[in-house]
């Protein structure tokens, strides 16, 4: 017996859980398709074992607790979890760092809460904030676009880094890391996080030759071309109604409200909403992320408060934290508060009425 996924009595198309899973997928080939484009073959080298490891973990647990292996491998949400994990990482991350991180997700914050709709937390966030945690260097090491790398990487160059930490040709991550002036590249976040607490202003920074403000540059690194990619898979979804729009409106709006807020404040200083939008992982994490069915809100006023904070506290991390993207330690701190928001958010029952409080004196 496959599960439903449903909101009785509004959703009126139901849809099995394999039929939601896999509507996902095709949603984000548009843009794993730019990632591959802008970062090289090492995205997918890294889906395919996160992949691995979260087929072969989840056929162990459910072996363990003694259910059907077959049944559970056929609801995808694995394969959806090990996608979400893949996409995240640096391409050239250690293989076994993916393989760590795919197991966190799938046996501890998975199937220990019980498995798929039991979790408290995003398994994907949960693994990702472990291994940011854990290897914070390894994490933050991603490539620049082939355009702008000194060295070209190739298939088996991405391959051998992976799995041995040198490329074909002797390179390590670093050098393979440097732009085409042999200067260490970082993302955009990353790189103006540091240059304002160098004491450059924030339009000094982005003006760099490396970065712009613009929606459309090439020098933004390609992680606005990314980010707008999957904000046209995660619209398709919307469309199919695979999600509501409540949750991805209000993370946007509550990213752009806090950075206008804080960049009135001081903008030498706070990035624009614009430039916090199109960098890093808001628009993916607005669609794919947050809107998690199982460890998100489920009442319409509550995705609009969980999407809302998520989208605050996106941009308090990011200029206040130490680590420039914040939508993983985002969107697992509203995990914590999703039973907190549901249960103030509650609708109303059909024909419920107010209690009637008693004057004093009365019986």
């Amino acid at each position: 017996m496959k599960l439903v996924l449903s909101s009785s009595p509004h959703q009126h198309v139901r849809r099995r859980t394999d039929q939601v899973m896999r509507l996902v997928i095709y949603a984000m080939v548009p843009g794993v398709i730019a990632q591959l484009y802008f970062f090289g073959w090492g995205v997918l080298v890294q889906m395919l074992i996160a992949l691995a490891t979260a087929l072969v973990s989840e056929s162990a647990i459910v072996a363990l607790r003694k259910r059907q292996i077959g049944q559970a491998l056929q609801d995808y949400s694995a394969v959806v979890t090990a996608l979400l994990l893949a996409v995240s990482l640096p391409p050239l991350l250690p293989w076994w760092m993916t393989v760590i991180g795919t197991f966190f997700a799938i046996a501890v914050v998975k199937q220990l809460y019980g498995g798929l709709g039991f979790n408290l937390f995003n398994p994907a966030m949960a693994a990702y904030v472990m291994l940011l945690i854990s290897f914070p260097a390894a994490m933050s090491s991603w490539l620049p676009p082939g355009e702008l790398a000194a060295h070209a990487v190739t298939f088996g160059d991405v391959v051998s880094v992976i799995f041995t930490g040198f490329s074909q040709s002797g390179y390590d991550i670093n050098q393979l890391r440097a732009g085409i002036d042999g200067v260490t590249m970082a993302t955009p976040l990353d790189y103006v996080k540091t240059q304002v607490s160098q004491g450059y202003t924030y339009t000094e920074a982005i003006n760099h030759q490396q970065f712009t403000d613009s929606l459309w540059s090439s020098a933004s690194l390609g992680w606005s071309e990314v980010a707008l990619a999957y904000l046209l898979g995660g619209l398709v979804l919307i469309q199919q109604r695979i999600i509501s729009w409540h949750i991805p409106a209000s993370l946007i709006a509550g990213v752009a409200v806090t950075a206008t807020f804080l960049s009135m404040i001081n903008g030498d200083v706070y990035g624009s909403a614009l430039f916090h939008c199109v960098n890093g992982a808001v628009l993916f994490g607005a669609f794919f992320i947050a809107t998690d069915p199982v460890s998100a809100s489920t009442t319409p006023r509550g995705r609009l408060i969980f999407g809302a904070a998520i989208g605050f506290w996106t941009v308090i991390i990011r200029t206040f934290g130490g680590y420039p993207d914040a939508i993983a330690f985002s969107v697992v701190i509203m995990n914590m508060a999703v039973p907190l928001i549901d249960y103030y958010t509650q609708p109303k029952v059909y024909g419920q009425q107010r209690p009637v409080k008693q004057t004093e004196g009365e019986p």
